[in-house]
C-alpha cells in the first residue's frame, strides 16, 4: 500500500510484547512496496549493536544510531516516504514536534517504544505521541508469575523489585527486566 499522506503510528507496550519486532514487519512491508524507508535508533541503545534495530527473538533491520531530532534530521534523505524509530521513549521532547513536521510533509513516521516506565508511569514523550497519532497499537506480554496478559515492566535490581527513586533510564534486555501483568508488578518504595 503505498500512503499518500503523512501520519503517526505508535507501537506500544511493556518490554518483550513485540513492538519491535512489529516495526520491523512493517518496514519490510515498506520496502516491499518499494518505498524509501529509513530506520533510526537512540544512540545509547546498544544491547544489540549500533547500526541494528534488533528484536529480543533475533530480527533486525539497519537503523542509524542517533542522540535527537537534530541529527535525524540531518540524515533524513529527500525521498524518504517512511520513517521508523525504534525506542522512541529515550529521545528528548524535541522528537515530538520533529515528528509533526515528519507527518505534515507527507512522511509515514512509525515509531516504537515504551508506554510506561518501570514505575508504571507514562514514559518521557510516549504520552504526548499517542495522543497525536493516527494510529495506535498497544501490545500485550505474557506476567512471568501468573501468564496472564502483562502491560507493565518490571525492572529487577539484584533480585529484588527496583526502587521508586532509581533513575528512569536504564538500558537493559532479560537480565533487568521482567514483563508483569498490573497484579504481579512491584515498585519498592524507599
Amino acid at each position: 500500500m503505498i500512503h499518500r499522506t503523512g501520519q503517526i503510528e505508535v507501537i506500544c507496550g511493556s518490554m518483550f510484547c513485540g513492538k519491535t519486532e512489529e516495526l520491523i514487519r512493517r518496514v519490510r512491508r515498506a520496502i516491499i512496496a518499494k518505498q524509501k524507508v529509513q530506520a533510526f535508533k537512540p544512540s545509547i541503545d546498544v544491547r544489540y549493536g549500533l547500526e541494528r534495530v534488533t528484536s529480543h527473538d533475533g530480527q533486525n533491520i539497519e537503523a542509524q544510531p542517533v542522540a535527537g531530532a537534530a541529527e535525524m534530521a540531518a540524515a533524513i534523505e529527500p525521498d524518504t516516504t517512511v520513517v521508523a524509530i525504534d525506542e522512541v521513549q529515550f529521545f528528548p521532547e524535541d522528537i515530538v514536534p520533529f515528528i509533526e513536521t515528519l507527518a505534515a510533509r507527507g512522511i509515514r513516521v512509525i515509531i516504537a517504544g515504551l508506554d510506561m516506565d518501570f514505575r508504571g508511569e507514562p514514559f518521557g514523550v510516549m504520552p504526548q505521541l499517542l495522543s497525536r497519532a493516527e494510529q495506535v497499537t498497544k501490545l500485550h506480554a505474557i506476567c512471568v508469575v501468573c501468564g496472564e496478559e502483562a502491560s507493565r515492566t518490571q525492572r529487577i535490581v539484584n533480585g529484588q523489585p527496583a526502587r521508586y527513586s532509581d533513575p528512569i533510564i536504564l538500558v537493559g534486555a532479560s537480565e533487568r527486566y521482567e514483563a508483569r501483568c498490573r497484579s504481579h508488578h512491584i515498585v519498592a518504595r524507599n
